[in-house]
């Protein structure tokens, strides 16, 4: 294992707990990654412009061999094989949302793939409980610690410890 990713999780349909205990054993079963630390679960309000339920979000570390663009298309196998995720609602509705937050250092910005996820550094759903796991973790295009970039967040957002 070569390369640190840290992937963030989230569902708002169905049974959301189950769903995301189901894409941690998923994400564990892919060949060349390693499960190293995943976050509590945290219940959160949805962010965006389509009214929908709340979600439940977490965070988890993994060792990888895998590149990041073979990483993404494991993910979105999960979401659409095991979770039969549709994307026809931009940013609405969904039993499964798998995204990569970091990559190592990396910076990646292509057709499939922005590295790091370009709005997390505005949410917090996916700072708490990122920063949970790996607080000192440095934003390589803001270079601020996780736990600095969370600290400097307006209140507002309701992220709850389930």
């Amino acid at each position: 294992m070569n390369s640190i990713a840290y992937l963030a999780l989230g569902s708002n349909m169905g049974d959301r707990e189950l769903n995301l205990l189901r894409a941690v054993a998923e994400i564990g079963k892919i060949r060349d990654v390693r499960i190293t630390a995943l976050s509590g679960f945290y219940d959160t309000e949805p962010v965006g412009p389509v009214t929908q339920d709340p979600f439940i979000n977490a965070v988890l570390r993994c060792e990888i061999s895998l590149g990041p663009h073979q990483l993404l298309d494991e993910l979105q196998r999960i979401e659409t094989g095991v979770f039969r995720r549709s994307r026809d609602i931009p940013q609405g509705p969904r039993t499964m949302d798998l995204d990569i937050l970091f990559f190592d250092d990396l910076v990646i910005s292509d057709d499939r793939l922005t590295i790091p996820h370009p709005r997390l550094h505005q949410r917090r759903f996916v700072l708490v409980p990122l920063c949970e796991i790996a607080p000192d973790l440095v934003h390589p295009l803001i270079r601020d610690s996780v736990k600095t970039i969370l600290d400097s967040l307006p209140a507002g957002e309701r992220v709850v410890r389930v």
